[in-house]
């Protein structure tokens, strides 16, 4: 208020000395006539007369200062409060409909910049790209060994620099500190990872290459320098203090001891989408890198840098002639056919999934559209105004108003309702972000897709969005009816004798228009809508293959390295499954690597090949879910035998060893063969070189990584049958671990004794995070699910302003058409007569709308294809559902108007005239 108060009290006082000037020449005028002999009367008649028009000269002058301009807008500012002020009813409808447009797209462009449009804390971070080997069945997702790394690096010239990194999806260690620990995630990287993506470290050094590798800056970390360890500025401020002194320090990290040797910036992380805070340790090869032998030899991540003015394009080329090269050098003829190819893509687009990046932009769609339709919806509101005004129009323009002034001041009139309505959007966009995250924090794996970590909030970029939006919108809404407005005829306005003027044939068409426009729009968002929920009903009535109720599940985090030299079944899991089973209200408890639809640990199991022949290729070929699972997983979870047994507590660690296989992997192993008994007592794996496993039974299928995916061949290993010496020990055991219980009472009942247990256990399990199989199963459905609620909050409230379209185009036709109801009654016609004359307006356009929006709705839907499931994107159903929704909305938005009038007294109506 200080300032608008200056500004006036400068304008004012300018005006001021204008008129004390004027004045002063007129005085002395004045004077110099009376020195002459002339009366004062006649000296002041004469000054003012050879003056001028006083009026007119003040206008000239006041028209040439530099900040008249500014002024007349503070003016028309002025009016414009004052006007929308005393329409209180009409600027808070409006206000809060663009709060709901503009809001809703603010909160998705938020989410989408923060997603796919924000840039990656790398240097030339579009420079950077990720290199797959291919084969018959798409790109490796272990990438590469060393040795092809090496020929990529010592024979391209379109790549600047080639790095690469351990392929770790969860590997948490414990940083020890004093008497406690933390958990961070430890990424093995080579020596130019760093150099390669741009970064260097803050304080300290990076690893150091390996000198006598025999070719340049091979990114091989120098053996002397295999215990060392790189700090992210996470862990340096929050473990120690963000103390300088921390270089050349010894730490422990799962009990090995490190130096550390540098701390990385603020801001900087690899990989990106790490939920725990980062340490990086050496990649130092091995003996069995200089190998190229299946399921021996390590594979890692690779990750380039192209040369300046390199392309794309131009690097794939390279590669894949390199890469026929390098397939040679595989004796097996299976790994050949894999390797054979070369997959790259730019890292930024790496890290969001294709499917993620289409449900991002159909939510942003969807908002978008929602914000059409409140301008649609704000613009028909803004004509009626408009048609209102017009008798106040023509008299600004009978006293001298301009069009281009009469249009200035309904976009002022426009910009300031958009401003107030982007303010309120801005606080309606935070409340939705907090949904959107909370989303994504519930359900379990989006955080990896979306790459969302920390608050979402709008920054400068969206804040600049916002800005531009607000202007848009503006002239959406004020565009329309300012420049109608201004081509208005004067004469005709003010002849009138009345306050109000009908709408004439043109005008009743332009706003029959945008209403249509209105229901077509809501109509496809509301099919979109009515589309997921009839997926997540679809999904929801999905046989699992397991009972999920009464079921909790602890995550732990494994501290596998107080274990060294020791039996973890022995020592640490079945003493704990014990303590659990003795628990009030436990059921049965049991181990399991990873419960079914979860995403914690996730291993794949392969068989090896004996000969050549079509048989063993075959079986070769097979992919199958890796779990190992503990007796008692059958009476948690109620798994289906089709054939054989489940484990019992005779499988120990000196029984004969067995496995489990579910149908799909019988029918896998087999072909076409339909019999799954026939794999009974099959040897499959060797748990060691003494042990061979056998197949002693086949369970039904169930859902392993989502309702919506199907069954995939699955293998199972007993727990009790693992020891140190098994190949699968490290793995399976020393990784990750889940506990699942089943119950009587609810399982948040049990929770606190669950988690004493576990901490009596082992201190480092007491941290282990919660859930139940419900909780599982429903986050599963992923992006359908946050899809589906955005999508009901979008479609809720594209319904809501298309019922209070209708009803304020409707309740503003009876106002203007009262005398003509009045009349029509008074000559005879029914009360239901006029109200069918209102209903049968309200049906031919809810008819033009519904036809139009059933078109655009079935294009709308071809977007949402991938996110379906159980139904199709033209269902009749859903297309016939939220039609008859829309259309019973619309006739009861326009039956109070029609009633109303019906109602109208024909005396009173006609007297008003």
């Amino acid at each position: 208020m200080s300032i608008w108060r200056f500004g006036r009290g400068l304008f004012e006082r300018r005006k001021d000395e204008l008129d004390e000037e004027i004045g002063a020449h007129i005085a002395m005028d004045v004077q110099a006539r009376m020195g002459r002999g002339e009366s004062r009367q006649e000296a002041e008649a004469a000054a003012r007369r050879e003056f001028g028009n006083v009026a007119l000269v003040r206008d000239v002058t006041h028209s040439q200062w530099r900040w008249n301009r500014l002024e007349g807008l503070l003016r028309d500012l002025a009016y414009a409060v004052r006007v929308l002020r005393r329409a209180s009813g009409f600027s808070i409808a409006v206000i809060l409909t663009l709060a709901v447009g503009i809001g809703s797209a603010c909160a998705m462009f938020t989410v989408v910049d923060r997603v796919l449009l924000r840039a990656l804390p790398y240097k030339d971070a579009g420079k950077l790209i990720e290199i797959h080997e291919s084969g018959k069945r798409g790109p490796l997702q272990c990438c590469a060994p060393y040795l092809d790394i090496q020929e990529w690096r010592a024979r391209s010239h379109a790549l600047r620099q080639i790095a690469f990194y351990e392929i770790n999806r969860v590997r948490v260690s414990f940083l020890e500190e004093g008497s406690g620990s933390t958990h961070v995630s430890a990424q093995t990287v080579s020596a130019n990872l760093f150099e390669t993506l741009g970064v260097h470290p803050a304080l300290g050094r990076g690893f150091q290459a390996e000198a006598s590798s025999g070719t340049a800056n091979s990114g091989a970390v120098d053996p002397k320098d295999a215990h060392s360890l790189i700090l992210s500025d996470a862990v340096w401020r929050t473990v120690y203090g963000a103390q300088d002194s921390i270089l050349g320090k010894t730490v422990k990290l799962s009990g090995e001891s490190y130096t550390v040797v540098g701390v990385m910036p603020r801001g900087f992380n690899f990989p990106l989408g790490a939920e725990l805070p980062v340490v990086w340790l050496p990649l130092v090869l091995g003996p069995t890198d200089a190998t190229r032998v299946h399921n021996v030899t390590p594979n890692y991540g690779a990750m380039g840098r192209l040369q300046p003015g390199a392309k794309l394009s131009e690097a794939e080329a390279e590669l894949k002639v390199i890469q026929a090269d390098v397939a040679k050098a595989y004796a097996d003829p299976n790994d050949r056919e894999e390797r054979t190819g070369i997959s790259l893509q730019r890292y930024e687009n790496s890290l969001v999934s294709d499917e993620v990046q289409k449900a991002l932009l159909a939510l942003f769609g969807a908002s978008a559209l929602l914000w059409l339709i409140a301008c649609v919806n704000v613009t028909s509101l803004m004509l009626a105004r408009a048609t209102a005004r017009q008798r106040e129009m023509a008299v600004r323009g009978a006293l001298g108003a301009s069009r281009w002034q009469i249009v200035r001041q309904l976009l002022i009139e426009g910009l300031l309702l958009s401003g107030c309505g982007s303010l309120l959007g801005l606080g309606l966009a935070a409340g939705m972000l907090k949904l959107f995250e909370h989303g994504i924090d519930t359900q379990v794996g989006l955080h990896s897709h979306f790459s969302v970590h920390g608050q979402l909030r709008p920054n400068l970029t969206v804040l600049a969005g916002l800005l531009a939006l607000t202007v848009v919108s503006t002239l959406l809404i004020s565009i329309w009816p300012a420049v109608g407005a201004a081509r208005a005829q004067i004469e005709p306005a003010l002849r009138q004798g009345a306050p109000q003027q009908g709408l004439g044939r043109a005008q009743h068409h332009t706003r029959s228009l945008l209403v249509i426009t209105e229901i077509a729009l809501s109509l496809t968002l509301l099919v979109g809508c009515g589309l997921l929920l009839r997926t997540i009903y679809a999904l929801k009535h999905v046989p699992l293959g397991f009972h999920t109720e009464h079921v909790i599940v602890a995550q732990m985090t494994i501290p596998s390295y107080k274990f060294a030299g020791r039996n973890m079944t022995t020592e640490l899991y079945q003493p704990l499954v014990d303590r659990v089973n003795r628990l009030p209200g436990v059921e049965a408890a049991s181990l399991m690597s990873q419960v079914p639809m979860g995403n914690t640990f996730h291993m794949e199991f392969s068989l090896g090949r004996a000969s050549n022949s079509v048989e063993d290729v075959r079986r070769s070929e097979i992919r199958a879910e890796f779990r190992a699972v503990g007796p008692e997983m059958q009476r948690v979870f109620g798994f289906r035998m089709v054939r054989g047994r489940f484990f019992n507590e005779h499988d120990t660690a000196t029984s004969q060893a067995a496995v489990l296989v579910n149908r799909a992997f019988a029918k896998a192993y087999f072909g076409d063969e339909r019999d799954p008994g026939k794999i009974l007592g099959k040897d499959l794996v060797s748990l060691d070189s003494k042990r061979h496993a056998q197949v002693v039974g086949v369970f039904d299928d169930e859902r392993q990584v989502s309702v919506a995916a199907p069954p995939r061949p699955e293998i199972e290993v007993c727990i009790p049958q693992i020891t140190p010496d098994t190949g699968f020990y490290k793995g399976a055991e020393g990784v990750a671990m889940e506990i699942a219980v089943r119950t009587e009472q609810r399982p948040t009942a049990i929770l606190a004794e669950l988690r004493e247990v576990m901490r009596k256990a082992s201190p480092d399990l007491a941290n282990s995070k919660f859930t139940t199989m419900d909780e599982i199963v429903e986050d599963s459905f992923g992006s359908q699910r946050l899809a589906a609620e955005l999508l009901e909050i979008f479609g809720g409230s594209a319904l809501f302003l298309c019922i209070a379209g209708i009803y304020g185009l409707l309740a503003y036709l009876v106002a203007q058409r009262t005398r003509e109801m009045g009349l029509r009654i008074a000559l005879g016609a029914q009360r239901w007569n006029v109200m069918s004359l209102i209903l049968r307006q309200t049906g031919w356009m809810l008819m033009a709308g519904l036809a139009v929006g059933l078109v655009l709705a079935y294009f709308g839907s071809l977007g949402l294809r991938s996110f379906l499931y159980g139904v199709k994107q033209d269902d009749p159903w859903t297309l016939a559902a939220v039609t008859l929704l829309l259309l019973v909305s619309g006739l009861a938005a326009a039956y109070w108007p029609a009633r109303r009038a019906a109602m109208v007294d024909p005396m009173e109506a006609l007297r008003a005239e």
